[in-house]
């Protein structure tokens, strides 16, 4: 489910941006001026919010990027295995298997501790310790 769409041109370095159904973020962008007969071009550098997979690309100004949305929630952990751990959401109360694909993080995690996961499109991961 997509937010909102905005143009290549109002992109701005932290904004999520989902391409090829991948969500990334938006590290750097530069946006060259019009030519003569020409359109504005913006060349954008993101970083996978999942897996961490750097792209670079280069899209015309006016072309259209769609949002996603991010729902950043809290969770206890119940036990952790594998980059994986088993949480209880704090709102819902609701029990989930969650992947940690950040090995700091994962080695900060404890037993009946609390931490942020981010639901990005569906993809739960934990994104830090509280």
């Amino acid at each position: 489910m997509v937010l909102k769409i905005i143009s290549a041109t109002e992109a701005r370095v932290g904004t999520n941006i989902l391409i090829d159904g991948e969500v990334y973020t938006v590290k750097k962008i530069d946006i060259s001026k019009t030519g003569k007969h020409g359109h504005s071009k913006a060349r954008i550098e993101a970083v996978g919010m999942i897996k961490g997979q750097k792209k670079v690309f280069v899209i015309p100004g006016h072309d259209r990027l769609e949002v996603p949305i991010v729902n950043k929630r809290k969770a206890q952990i119940l036990s952790k295995a594998n980059k994986k751990a088993s949480v209880m959401d704090l709102e819902s109360f609701e029990t989930l298997e969650i992947d940690c694909p950040d090995e700091e993080v994962f080695s900060q995690l404890e037993e009946n501790g609390n931490c942020e996961y981010w639901d990005i499109e569906g993809t739960k991961i934990i994104k830090r310790k509280i």
